[in-house]
């Protein structure tokens, strides 16, 4: 078979071979190359002076409607689009570069017109530089290709998926937060099976134009384009849309959006499905609704609908953790005027009265204890009962949202028939270009290419691990900068601000030296976080693809792990240093602990680090909302802003929708996987530190009912629309979230025991606060601080440690630790309150994390990641789609059989009948 609807010019009227039409789907047998140039095609034609080109001698012209989707005959559906600058109209030198560039071109797109694509070139209205090429993708490459990448296809209605819901008794009250049907209505469910073209009329086919809708034939189209070659080199492959692109020779390259999202096409057989989700899942007014995730899923691919189908369920199990959060908050709110460690904290006769040592040497002096009433006020909000309660749930919450969220995933397989979706995946065409190496298939003994011998592959994992190893090294030692500043800058803070003893300067009484460098050091550690997050995405990258994963699963996996790895570190170093490591390991006023021999470490405030835990998580989850929210909307929106103001004045009422298309922003392939990224980040927030921050849900609640609008926004008004790629889960992203949660509940019950006050004030007030160790008569609270704060005897500092005397001589003073006094036997050695205090939090520990994982263990068991009654969907389905492909099957059968009968019988009827001499 050959090529037809070849249009053949003089070669001095049409000197450059640019674009070419063909409706035949064969490649000529006469032609072996892989890559087909110029030559190639005029030899086959037998003409050597003359070339090819589209439709006359000039690019076409665009004639048709604005929001047309159709190649200019009307016919031909628009299924992808590439754009380019024509480089005979470039303003630049480089006349051998650009030779090159355009050679490749014409090889890539003479091999697309001989896989059976269709290809119409169309100037710019707006820029004649650049040129569009449309891409139509007829039946029989649909079919074709459709079958190799095993493309579940429709067999006949399906009535078993109907849509439940927990809320069906209730639809008089969820009415309103549901989509309109009338508006967005539901789609026709269809029994399902993996293409074959030699069973064409097993499929439910009742028009070839829409039988394959505009998302699969971007996906086959794109499946096409990603593997067809444009040049050889050293019997080395370079092939695949995405090196053009990322080299220049092409500008972009994207399938189209079916309309503007601000109005209707004017073409009556488009569906509108942009404005539609513009409409009622983008818009503000929409927020309070839920989701249309089938047709997101429709119109985007399954992908980016498992997203927003995971991302609208973690913010509705939000709404539970933030309600205890917020009442855990108000109890402590409520309740702080009743905190008696903070009253006498507060009280001039006890906390007035009370002379701190000095926190760091020589140029520190001494405090009074009442300075930090304020912080102490603030530390009863947050370090009180409903501190615990609210970190049992919270290890009970998120093994609950795991759990049904795992459900609720096996659901939307079964809706959107990705059940058997493995066995589709192909391999990467950046792989199989680098399959060099034959191996013997140790299943089939078959013959088979790889990339790399097995040697090969452990020399590429070691040397990835190493760069991986190598940053993580680098975020600590950033953290260990951040530590070094805060122990530099606290003697700063210490010398500069008023020493008023009392602190009743204002100053003094809102700003204390540990808050001042709490905070600072918060945001100078937000910039670094921020900065080695920028890095460190371009490396991961490039780490990822020596890899050379084999599938796109594979790829994404492996990046999803090295990021969230240097995300864990770079995010919750800090965390981890003050909720585990500050004031942990400090000595005495007479023999502290210095680090590198030079700097003194820091010490917590008298009620501990809690509070200070509290403000890093506040900054760093504000900060990297506000950050990202620039990030995501303002940097598209004004991008596309100078676009548009480039443009003619009202030219986007009368240029076509491809160029429309092109002056939005491109989504990137990782795009999807940021958005997981910075939500997993969050969730580690959420659960993690939660026992110091109960308002944390609260926040992360706001930040994803706004953070779901704004990439619906961004994906329906800012972007280019993605290829649209199938997915049967979040991938990685679960396994991710369950090791966040197992390491949750021994996080917060670290900060419970070591950070908080909680279980030293325990002790106090059943063991301490009555005899035989303490003077009330009945348990109580009063005297705590005093219990717990240190002497130490001035005369005893060294010349290192000797203080700043400049307010007045003390023979004493006073610091936090449970340490023997001056003159006791064991002086500044740890008394008995201490080691029943260590006891008291080794057991609290012990018990919490036996009791909470014995609870999550429990729930994991009893709630099946599949329901009963999905399993008997998905086997009933199964049952009935085999059935009927069964039953097709014997029909052929049975008619072949009826033929071949009938043919024996008329040949048997010929040789009886009496032959007529």
């Amino acid at each position: 078979m050959g090529i037809s609807s070849w249009k053949i010019l003089n070669r001095e009227a049409s000197p450059v071979l640019e674009h070419w039409e063909v409706s035949r789907i064969s490649k000529p047998q006469s032609l072996k190359k892989e890559v087909l140039t110029e030559r190639d095609f005029v030899s086959f034609l037998g003409i050597e002076d003359t070339c090819l080109s589209p439709s006359g001698e000039q690019l076409e012209e665009f004639n048709g409607k604005p929001d047309s989707l159709f190649f200019n005959d009307g016919q031909r559906r628009i299924d992808f689009v590439l754009v380019y600058e024509d480089e005979r109209r470039k303003e630049t030198n480089k006349k051998g570069s650009n030779e090159k560039q355009r050679r490749k071109r014409q090889a890539y797109e003479s091999n697309l017109i001989c896989d059976g694509l269709q290809l119409e070139a169309t100037r710019s209205l707006l820029d004649d530089k650049l040129v569009f090429v449309k891409v139509h993708a007829p039946w029989e490459v649909l079919c074709t290709y459709a079958e190799i990448m095993h493309i579940k296809l429709p067999l006949k209605p399906n009535d078993l998926k109907t849509r439940s819901s927990a809320f069906d008794n209730f639809n008089w009250f969820t009415k309103v937060l549901q989509v309109d049907e009338s508006i967005i209505k539901p789609e026709q469910e269809f029994f399902t099976a993996p293409f074959e073209k030699n069973r064409m009329n097993d499929f439910y086919i009742q028009d070839r134009d829409t039988f394959f809708n505009p998302a699969t034939r971007s996906r086959i189209v794109y499946f096409i384009l990603s593997r067809v070659n444009y040049q050889v080199v050293n019997n080395v492959k370079k092939f695949g849309i995405n090196r053009l692109v990322s080299s220049g020779i092409y500008k972009a390259a994207f399938p189209l959006h079916d309309c503007n999202f601000s109005r209707q096409s004017e073409d009556l057989s488009c569906p509108n499905e942009r404005y539609l989700l513009y409409r009622e899942w983008a818009h503000p007014r929409s927020i309070y609704k839920k989701q249309p995730l089938d047709l997101i899923r429709k119109y985007y691919g399954e992908k980016i609908g498992i997203y927003f189908a995971w991302l609208g369920y973690y913010t509705q199990m939000l709404l539970l953790a933030a309600v205890v959060g917020v009442a855990c908050f108000l109890y402590g709110y409520f309740n702080q005027n009743n905190c008696t460690w903070s009253k006498e904290v507060c009280d001039p006769n006890i906390g007035g009265k009370i002379i701190m040592c000095p926190q760091c040497d020589k140029l520190c002096s001494f405090w009074n204890l009442s300075i930090t009433c304020e912080s102490s006020k603030k530390l009863c909000i947050f370090d009180s009962f409903g501190t615990l309660v609210f970190a049992v749930f919270m290890g009970v919450w998120v093994t609950l949202f795991l759990e049904f969220w795992k459900r609720r995933q096996a659901e939307l397989e079964y809706e959107w028939d990705t059940v058997e979706l493995q066995q589709e995946e192909q391999a990467r065409p950046e792989y199989e270009a680098q399959c060099t190496h034959v191996v013997i298939n140790e299943i089939t003994q078959e013959e088979e290419r790889v990339p790399f011998t097995t040697w090969g592959k452990c020399i590429r994992i070691t040397l990835c691990a190493s760069a991986v190893f190598f940053w993580i090294l680098l975020i600590i030692a950033s953290v260990i900068g951040i530590i070094v500043y805060r122990l530099s800058v606290f003697i700063v803070f210490s010398a500069k601000l008023p020493k008023n003893l009392n602190g009743t300067d204002p100053i003094q009484k809102y700003l204390t030296p540990q808050t001042a460098t709490s905070i600072t050091a918060s945001l100078i550690s937000f910039i670094i976080i921020m900065i080695l997050n920028t890095i460190y995405e371009k490396v991961a990258i490039v780490i990822t693809n020596f890899e050379l994963p084999r599938t796109q699963t594979d790829y994404e996996n492996s990046l999803t792990m090295k990021m969230f790895l240097f995300q864990f570190v770079n995010y919750y170093s800090s965390c981890f240093y003050i909720a585990f490591f500050k004031g942990k390991f400090v000595g005495y006023p007479g023999d502290p602990v210095y680090w590198l021999g030079k700097y003194r470490n820091e010490e917590c405030d008298p009620g501990g680090c809690l509070l200070e835990l509290t403000t890093q998580l506040t900054i760093i989850m504000g900060g990297k909302a506000i950050w990202n929210n620039i990030q995501e909307v303002l940097l598209p929106w004004i991008m596309n802003l100078i676009g548009r103001c480039r443009t003619v004045s009202g030219a986007e009422m009368r240029t076509p929708r491809w160029e429309q298309d092109y002056h939005l922003q491109p989504m990137g392939k990782l795009g999807l996987f940021y958005e997981y990224l910075e939500m997993i980040i969050q969730f580690g927030f959420v659960t993690l530190f939660v026992a110091s921050f109960p308002l944390a849900p609260l926040l992360a609640l706001v930040n994803n009912i706004l953070e779901i609008r704004v990439d619906a926004w961004k994906l329906t008004t800012q972007y280019r629309r993605m290829v649209p790629e199938k997915a049967q889960d979040i991938g990685a992203w679960q396994p991710i979230m369950q090791g966040i949660a197992i390491l949750a509940v021994v996080t917060n019950a670290m900060i419970i025991a070591f950070t908080s006050d909680m279980i030293p004030r325990l002790v106090y007030y059943w063991s301490f606060s009555v005899p035989p160790y303490g003077d009330h008569p009945h348990y109580t609270m009063e005297g705590y601080i005093n219990n717990t704060l240190s002497y130490y005897r001035v005369a005893d500092f060294r010349g290192r440690e000797n203080p700043y005397t400049g307010l007045g001589n003390y023979t004493t003073c006073r610091y936090r630790d449970f340490r023997n006094p001056p003159g006791h036997p064991q002086e500044y050695k740890h008394n008995i309150y201490y080691w029943h205090v260590i006891a008291a939090k080794l057991a609290f520990i012990i018990v919490m994390e036996h009791v909470i994982y014995s609870v999550k263990f429990i729930i994991s068991y009893t709630i099946p990641d599949v329901s009963k009654s999905t399993k008997s969907k998905i086997k009933r389905e199964k049952y009935l789609t085999q059935k009927l492909l069964r039953e097709n099957h014997l029909k052929d059968v049975t008619k072949n059989i009826g033929v071949i009968v009938e043919k024996m019988v008329e040949v048997v009827d010929n040789n009886l009948r009496p032959k007529v001499d």
